[in-house]
């Protein structure tokens, strides 16, 4: 498969998602939405099965698209803060081309937890479990569930990485390696 195809296929797939994100926010926030496009179909039938499997064990609604910080370190956006089989739970709604493994979606997992950490953080809150559903264009829903050891353990590694991160982004850029080696040359 060449770039530019490749390129296509990415964008038809974000563009099918978007449009899946709207149908499910529009049905949690109880108003219409309606993408009469052949992409706006696909994606508003996969919304259904989102809706008809994936939402059907919650038991209220916190909040769609919800912003979500923690002060001085990151900030995002959660597709849902919610109470899903007695558990405060964010979820996040994934579309794909085909079935995920679990090993393929590990920057999910740390996303959620990230989001489960801020929201604790800021709203005091103790959010117990985390999902990742994903609905292929063949109506295939697959939900990824996670709490307990495996949640703090999702924490854990998206500490890490952010931790990482701000190693990157505090190493001296080359200009100041430089002026660091010049002035250890003159101090001797």
């Amino acid at each position: 498969m060449g770039e530019s195809q490749a390129e296509a296929i990415k964008n038809l797939a974000s563009k099918r998602g978007t449009s899946m994100h709207k149908f499910i926010e529009a049905f949690i926030l109880q108003r219409g939405y309606e993408d009469l496009t052949s992409l706006g179909q696909q994606a508003k039938k996969m919304a259904a099965k989102v809706i008809e499997k994936g939402l059907t064990p919650i038991d209220e609604y916190y909040g769609s698209e919800v912003t979500l910080y923690y002060p001085g370190l990151y900030a995002g956006t959660t597709d849902l803060v919610c109470k899903h089989n007695d558990m405060d739970t964010i979820v996040d709604f994934k579309q794909a081309n085909q079935p995920k493994r679990e090993e393929w979606i590990e920057d999910y997992y740390m996303q959620i937890a990230a989001y489960a950490m801020a929201h604790d953080y800021v709203y005091g809150s103790n959010i117990e479990q985390g999902i990742i559903m994903v609905c292929t264009p063949d109506l295939y829903l697959q939900e990824f569930r996670f709490q307990g050891p495996q949640l703090r353990s999702w924490k854990h590694k998206f500490l890490k990485r952010l931790d990482e991160y701000f190693e990157i982004i505090r190493e001296p850029n080359i200009n100041e390696k430089e002026l660091l080696k010049k002035f250890e040359e003159d101090k001797t």
